[in-house]
C-alpha cells in the first residue's frame, strides 16, 4: 500500500509548518497470502459457499467459544437472520439508543418494535438499568450492540432476559474475538452477529457471521439463509440467499490467522492511548465494561465542551491540520435518526447528548512510536489552544 502523502502541519493559532505524514487513521490491508486464498478459490472454479467458508465458519466459533459458526453475506443480513429466527412479528424489543443504525432497522424490517434504551456515560455500552425500566408485557427479546469492540454489561442483561423469559441477540459487529468474564462472547446469549466490511477487524470487503449455541436454532438459521431449503429443491419454509462464497470464506480464513496478534497490538494502542488522553484536560478515555475485554474497533475519546472555546467539528478540523485524522461514531444518535422517528418515543438524554461530544482517533494494529507521539503532541497543542 502506497504511504499517504505528506501535509504541512500548522499550530493552531498560526506558526511555522512543519512537513509530516499523517497518521493513518484505519489499516484495511491484504496480505499477499489474503490474495493467493482468493487467487486459490478462482482457479478452482467452486465460487460458491464451500469447504473455505465451512473452515471459516469452524474456526470462527472455536476461537469466539461458540458451538456453531454460520457465515452469510453481510453484517446486516447476520441481524436479519437472528432477529428472523428469534423474534415474532409485533414484539417489543430493546435496543441500543446509541449504535450504527442496523442494530434496530432490522428489528423494524422484522415487524417488530424497537424500545430505545439508553447508553452509558462512560462506557458508550446500552445500560442496564434503563433497560430494565422499560420491560412491558410486550418484550419479547433484547438486541445489545458490543459497541466499539468493547462488550456490553453481558451478566447483566443474560440476568434481566432471564427473569423474563427475553431472547437475546449481541451484535458484536465491532467485537471479534471480544471476551467477557475469561470467556469467547459467542459463549453468551442466543445469537451473536459479526460484520466482514472492509474497514472491520476481520474485513474481508463483505460478508458476516452468526454464532449460537443451540443446534435448532442453529439449523432454523442456515434454512433462513438458504431458501428454506434442506435437500436440492426441497424447501421446508421461504427463506433468503443470504449465503457468502468461498472467496470472501478464503479471505477469512486467511486473515483470520493474524487476527489475535492484530487484536493485541490493538489492545497494547489502546492502553498507550489510555496513557496520553488521561494527560490531557478535558478529554476523557473510553471505560470498559468491568469484566470485558475489549477489541478496540474504534478508539472513542468525550470531549468537555465547557472547557473549550471550540466546537468538537472544529477541535477534530485542527487535528486534521496536525496530521491526526478522526471520525465521528456518530454525529447523530441512532434514536434520532429519521428514519426510525416512529419508534423514538423514549427518554434517551445520554445518547442524544453524545454525538455533539465524540471523536474517534487512529486505531488499527500497525501504530508505531512516531504515530502515538504526533498524536500526543497534537492533542496536548489543539486542547492548549482551545482552552477555554
Amino acid at each position: 500500500m502506497q504511504a499517504s502523502p505528506p501535509t504541512a502541519r500548522l499550530a493552531v493559532n498560526g506558526g511555522t509548518p512543519v512537513t509530516t505524514t499523517p497518521v493513518p487513521f484505519m489499516k484495511p490491508q491484504l496480505h499477499r497470502e489474503d490474495i493467493d486464498a482468493a487467487i486459490a478459490v478462482l482457479e478452482s472454479g467452486m465460487l460458491r459457499a464451500a469447504a473455505r467458508c465451512e473452515e471459516l465458519e469452524r474456526r470462527f466459533a472455536e476461537m469466539s467459544d461458540a458451538r456453531h459458526g454460520l457465515t452469510c453475506s453481510n453484517g446486516t443480513t447476520a441481524l436479519q437472520l437472528a432477529y428472523g429466527a428469534l423474534f415474532e412479528p409485533g414484539s417489543e424489543i430493546l435496543v441500543p439508543a446509541w449504535t450504527y443504525i442496523a442494530t434496530v432497522s432490522m428489528v423494524a424490517a422484522a415487524g417488530c418494535t424497537p424500545v430505545f434504551v439508553d447508553c452509558l456515560e462512560d462506557t458508550f455500552q446500552m445500560d442496564p438499568a434503563d433497560a430494565a425500566r422499560k420491560v412491558t408485557p410486550r418484550t419479547r427479546g433484547i438486541a445489545a450492540t458490543h459497541l466499539y469492540g468493547c462488550p456490553v454489561d453481558i451478566d447483566a442483561f443474560q440476568s434481566l432476559a432471564a427473569r423474563h423469559g427475553l431472547k437475546v441477540v449481541y451484535d458484536a459487529a465491532q467485537a471479534h474475538l471480544a471476551r467477557y468474564a475469561d470467556r469467547g462472547i459467542g459463549a453468551f446469549g442466543d445469537a451473536v452477529t459479526y460484520s466482514f466490511y472492509a474497514t472491520k477487524n476481520l474485513g474481508t470487503g463483505e460478508g458476516g457471521l452468526l454464532t449460537v449455541n443451540d443446534d435448532a436454532l442453529a439449523r432454523e438459521i442456515a434454512l433462513l439463509r438458504s431458501h428454506g431449503e434442506t435437500e436440492k429443491y426441497l424447501h421446508e419454509r421461504i427463506g433468503f440467499n443470504y449465503r457468502m462464497n468461498d472467496i470472501t470464506g478464503a479471505i477469512g480464513c486467511s486473515r483470520l490467522d493474524r487476527l489475535p496478534d492484530e487484536t493485541a497490538a490493538r489492545r497494547t494502542a489502546a492502553a498507550r492511548f489510555d496513557a496520553i488522553v488521561a494527560g490531557v484536560d478535558g478529554l476523557a478515555a473510553p471505560t470498559v465494561t468491568p469484566k470485558a475485554e475489549a477489541v478496540w474497533h474504534l478508539y472513542t475519546v468525550k470531549l468537555d465542551l465547557p472547557r473549550f472555546t471550540c466546537t468538537r467539528d472544529e477541535f477534530c478540523a485542527a487535528l486534521k491540520a496536525e496530521g491526526v485524522p478522526t471520525a465521528v461514531h456518530y454525529p447523530r444518535a441512532t434514536v434520532d435518526q429519521p428514519a426510525l422517528a416512529a419508534w423514538n418515543r423514549h427518554d434517551t438524554p445520554v445518547a442524544s447528548s453524545l454525538s455533539d461530544r465524540v471523536f474517534c482517533l487512529p486505531m488499527h494494529h500497525a501504530l508505531t512510536d512516531e504515530h502515538f507521539r504526533i498524536v500526543e503532541e497534537s492533542l496536548r497543542k489543539v486542547a492548549e489552544a482551545y482552552r477555554a
